[in-house]
């Protein structure tokens, strides 16, 4: 009953109240992300919704477009500003991703909205995760975020899907805001950002470079098809 029906409709109601009332953050946010780092104040990018489903996701930019003499984009941690790792380090470049709860592309608790670049390196179990609506937060969010292996990541999402509740989205939830307070596992340890799940398996000898390049235009492919 709570999966089917009631989850949907608290991830409307606090979501509601969430912009209601963090309306003027939203207003500040966006004016300083154009201060600082110009047009446009979203980074919007296809991520896999529920089913595998492509969906935009909506975070306030925090990087520069800055590129290198062939115009390629510089590496995430060359163009990650000190005033986008205060917002990553917050949270608060998340905030927009409550508009995409109110589409209905998202929930308040789901697994988090992975890159289709990482999804296909996903095993056929790692992948029952996209079975529902990615969330803003997570069961893996709670237990360490960005800071733990991609399998211990992808296990939490596994074990929150078969133990949906209510009882344990609000312990979530609560434990969420203690997290954003305290900033714990933003990123990984002597990382900028996050390690994509591919590089993270090529880097540990997992796949071989063969297989990482065939993975890597397979997700270009899902990207660029209609």
């Amino acid at each position: 009953m709570y999966r089917k029906y009631i989850k949907r409709i608290l991830d409307l109601f606090i979501s509601l109240l969430a912009i209601f009332f963090s309306s003027p953050l939203l207003l500040a946010i966006a004016a300083l992300v154009r201060v600082n780092l110009g047009k446009p104040v979203l980074f919007i990018q296809k991520r896999p919704g529920i089913n595998e489903t492509l969906i935009h996701v909506y975070k306030f930019r925090t990087m520069t477009d800055e590129r290198d003499s062939n115009g390629v984009l510089l590496p995430d941690d060359q163009r990650l500003t000190k005033f986008g790792r205060m917002l990553r380090s917050t949270s608060l470049d998340e905030l927009p991703e409550l508009f995409s709860i109110i589409k209905g592309d998202m929930s308040l608790v789901g697994p988090r909205p992975q890159l289709v670049k990482d999804m296909v390196f996903m095993s056929p179990e790692q992948r029952r995760r996209h079975s529902i609506r990615p969330g803003l937060t997570g069961w893996a969010q709670i237990n360490g975020r960005n800071a733990i292996r991609w399998e211990e990541k992808l296990r939490y999402d596994l074990e929150y899907l078969d133990h949906i509740t209510f009882l344990s989205d609000m312990y979530i939830l609560l434990l969420t805001i203690v997290k954003v307070i305290r900033r714990s596992g933003i990123t990984q340890s002597g990382m900028g950002t996050a390690e994509d799940f591919g590089d993270y398996l090529l880097n540990t000898k997992a796949i071989s470079e063969e297989e990482y390049i065939e993975k890597i235009k397979m997700a270009q492919e899902r990207l660029t098809s209609k």
